[in-house]
């Protein structure tokens, strides 16, 4: 059972009030780094929906993540940090190289720094 974080659950939920934007944040879970920026939850299951929308094979799947299916707010403190642009950092590169979008349990994270890590070829 891991202890609450009470400054990384202030940051998830004042990204999710929409204060900002902007946050970057690097954070480790089950051994791996994950670095990024976050999105509210309600924009972040927009974007899934889209990328989904247009592929054939998943487009049925688009609705489960849709707002108008899905909780527009969730009630209470969020329990989930929502990553977009982001990436598992692996050695010397990220994956994937463009970014995914990630969802992440808040009590999955042991680490976390503010920023996220760029690399760039030599």
């Amino acid at each position: 059972m891991s202890i609450p974080d009470d400054l990384l659950h202030a940051i998830a939920a004042m990204v999710e009030s929409e204060q900002t934007n902007q946050m970057s944040l690097t954070v480790v879970v089950n051994g791996a780094v994950i670095t990024g920026r976050l999105a509210p939850e309600h924009v972040w299951r927009e974007r899934v929906a889209e990328v989904l929308r247009d592929s054939e094979q998943l487009g049925p799947f688009a609705e489960v993540f849709s707002s108008t299916t899905a909780a527009r707010r969730p009630a209470g403190p969020p329990s989930h940090l929502h990553f977009h642009v982001a990436r598992i950092l692996q050695g010397p590169v990220g994956i994937p190289e463009t970014g995914g979008m990630y969802r992440i349990a808040l009590s999955d994270v042991s680490a976390w720094t503010v920023g996220d890590f760029s690399y760039f070829d030599k």
